[in-house]
């Protein structure tokens, strides 16, 4: 039986609902990026930071592919940072309207 829409969208929000999946993402929009420059980015053990970036690629947000000995990971469409966007862009309406900034909202999005 076929899942209604919306509740593949519930699911697919849960699949972002992780600061390090989140943050793998947008370091993803800046470029590809080895795994060993995943890990330099985000304070995070080597075995967590695995597990997150299978929790993206089996929701099909990354890929990755082998290249020289590194395992390269590469956001797997244009619009997962067209998503990205849209919530800074949501995130920053709502602190504007409640009188408060969150701090990285003054850096561009993808930089460390």
């Amino acid at each position: 039986m076929p899942v209604p829409l919306y509740q593949a969208k519930a699911e697919f929000f849960r699949t972002l609902g992780h600061p390090v999946r989140i943050r793998v993402l947008e370091l993803l929009a800046a470029g590809d990026k080895p795994v060993r420059e995943l890990r330099a980015a985000i304070d995070i053990e080597a075995a967590s930071l695995s597990q997150q970036l299978a929790v993206l690629r089996l929701a099909g947000l990354v890929t990755k592919r082998h290249d020289k000995g590194d395992v390269i990971y590469s956001l797997s469409l244009p619009a997962v940072e067209q998503l990205l966007a849209a919530a800074r862009e949501i995130i920053q309406t709502d602190a504007k309207g409640r009188g408060g900034l969150v701090d990285d909202l003054a850096r561009p999005a993808a930089t460390p």
